[in-house]
């Protein structure tokens, strides 16, 4: 068994780790870090595991930290990743970090989104991205993998199948993403307050959220020139969940049905993706607390057959395979477990 510990364990997605970890029969979860919540037992900071981790977060000690535990999921805001990942990977341990701090290859561009220089843009160039579906074999034998956002995961997986043999007017994509509001994380804050955010649903960050330059550094990856991206994030007044509309404009008509087979086929074998049926479109509802994505589409062919747009449909948890499940499928190729091993509850009905 692999020993992992998570740092930063008392947010939303460091509750998700120890979760889903406890959940894993080839791990052995040796220590669980805090900054808040240094101190506290696991299942009074998170009553759903009463019972079942009893263990008590501790406050982060770098000198100590690379001797707990082979392998490290790092749950840390945005920002503060770097100096722990850079000690870990010093004392050849492996780390998937679910900050962004080492999600973009480019530390101008990091500098840029992020309003802070990277500190350590050397390992930038060491660090894998950690979509599967778009990087297994890297992920393999990689020591330092940067977990995608959220918002990108669900914008990616819809966008992958066109972009190997484009097909698309790469110039105009749009893509409306809306999300629930555990995206915002557990610290407190007025937009995410009950009385604000309950029957409410509101854009945000347009031209400006932070994980745009994600998606289009990964597609400009893939057809080797820039790609620009419109992104407009939305908040919902649900916990969980992030539906995706991706517009596409195609270069010449075709029927929905040859799109959907294009995608079946990128898809096959790839075990937490599902493209569903002609005329089936996803819900939030139905990937709640599973590692799935769901992909529907269907081709707006108007009457002019010049206009023609595709029209993507994805739905993930924004909390597993847009954080926490994703991570622990990196682990599992990292380590050369089956891909889904502890991963395969479905989502939750109703």
């Amino acid at each position: 068994m692999v020993k992992v510990a998570v740092v930063g364990a008392s947010g939303y997605t460091g509750g998700e780790l120890l979760r889903l970890l406890f959940l894993h029969p080839r791990i052995k979860l040796t220590a669980a870090f805090s900054g808040k919540s240094a101190g506290q037992a696991i299942d009074t900071v998170f009553p759903n595991l009463k019972g079942r981790l009893s263990m008590t977060l501790e406050p982060l000690d770098l000198n100590r930290l690379p001797g707990r535990a082979d392998l490290f999921f790092l749950a840390l805001p945005h920002t503060t990743a770097m100096p722990v990942a850079a000690r870990l990977l010093e004392r050849k341990k492996r780390v998937i970090d679910l900050s962004a701090d080492f999600r973009i290859k480019d530390p101008k561009i990091y500098e840029r989104w992020y309003k802070t220089p990277h500190l350590y843009p050397g390992l930038l160039g060491q660090t894998c991205y950690g979509l599967p579906e778009l990087h297994r074999n890297a992920i393999k034998s990689a020591r330092l993998v940067a977990n995608p956002g959220c918002y990108p995961t669900g914008a990616l997986l819809g966008l992958l199948p066109l972009f190997q043999k484009p097909r698309v007017d790469s110039g105009q994509i749009i893509i409306d993403a809306k999300s629930g509001i555990s995206g915002a994380g557990r610290s407190p804050g007025q937009p995410y307050h009950f009385p604000e955010a309950h029957e409410a649903v509101s854009a945000y960050s347009i031209g400006r959220h932070r994980h745009r330059p994600e998606i289009e550094q990964e597609l400009s990856i893939l057809v080797k020139k820039k790609i620009a991206v419109t992104f407009t994030p939305h908040l919902v007044p649900i916990n969980r969940g992030i539906l995706s509309t991706i517009y596409i404009p195609l270069t010449r008509t075709i029927e929905t049905d040859e799109v959907l087979k294009r995608y079946q086929a990128f898809y096959k074998g790839k075990p937490f993706v599902r493209v569903l049926s002609s005329g089936d479109l996803p819900n939030t509802r139905n990937v709640q607390g599973s590692n799935d994505c769901h992909i529907g589409l269907v081709v707006d062919g108007h009457s002019d057959p010049g206009a023609a747009t595709l029209v993507v449909v994805t739905a993930i948890d924004n909390l597993v395979k847009g954080a926490a499940g994703q991570a622990i499928q990196n682990m599992n190729l990292m380590m050369g477990y089956e891909e889904s091993l502890g991963l395969t509850a479905p989502g939750l009905f109703p």
